[in-house]
């Protein structure tokens, strides 16, 4: 279960901290929420107790899932170019399964987006709707990763960029997170 100070990752919307347990009246009935207060937006959100299953909040992941997700992003891409569906009725399915990883909350979902998607961008200009999915995609990556890291964000996101700038990988170029605390 969730405590208050907790960080949390909110799917879709990245790295948040429970600020604290609210009761409120809505009609006859008595709610207890969650205030979550953004870590990067200035947004907040008040998640009923009873809802915190059904949501996909979790916990914020380890190093070594972290340092996992620098591997993969180093391995040669899933799929060929030459093997994906560039048509409009391949963007919609490909465009409908990067909308259900990022919601699904989990981090390698996120991960896979991402690395596909920067894949694609090695090959061809990515479209206005893949550019959008990437920068959600990467904004959640940087997110989470900073928090657990603590490392500031630019210095993640260059992270996160290094795999991409090149097409010959190697495992020599696969930095170690450990904690900057």
């Amino acid at each position: 279960m969730f405590n208050v100070q907790d960080n949390i990752f909110y799917p879709g919307y990245g790295v948040a901290i429970i600020e604290e347990v609210i009761e409120k009246m809505v009609g006859e009935k008595s709610l207890k929420l969650f205030k979550l207060k953004f870590l990067y937006k200035e947004t907040t959100i008040l998640l009923p107790l009873d809802k915190i299953g059904s949501c996909g909040i979790r916990y914020l992941c380890n190093l070594d899932a972290i340092n996992k997700i620098f591997k993969f992003f180093y391995l040669p891409p899933e799929r060929k170019f030459e093997f994906l569906d560039f048509t409009p009725s391949g963007w919609n399915r490909r465009n409908k399964d990067y909308q259900l990883r990022l919601q699904s909350g989990k981090i390698d979902d996120v991960a896979h987006v991402y690395k596909e998607l920067m894949n694609i961008a090695q090959q061809k200009e990515l479209s206005f709707g893949e550019k959008k999915i990437v920068a959600v995609a990467e904004e959640l990556l940087v997110q989470e990763i900073a928090v657990v890291t603590g490392h500031d964000a630019q210095s993640v996101l260059d992270q996160l960029h290094a795999p991409f700038k090149q097409f010959l990988y190697t495992q020599s170029n696969i930095t170690q997170f450990s904690s900057a605390a």
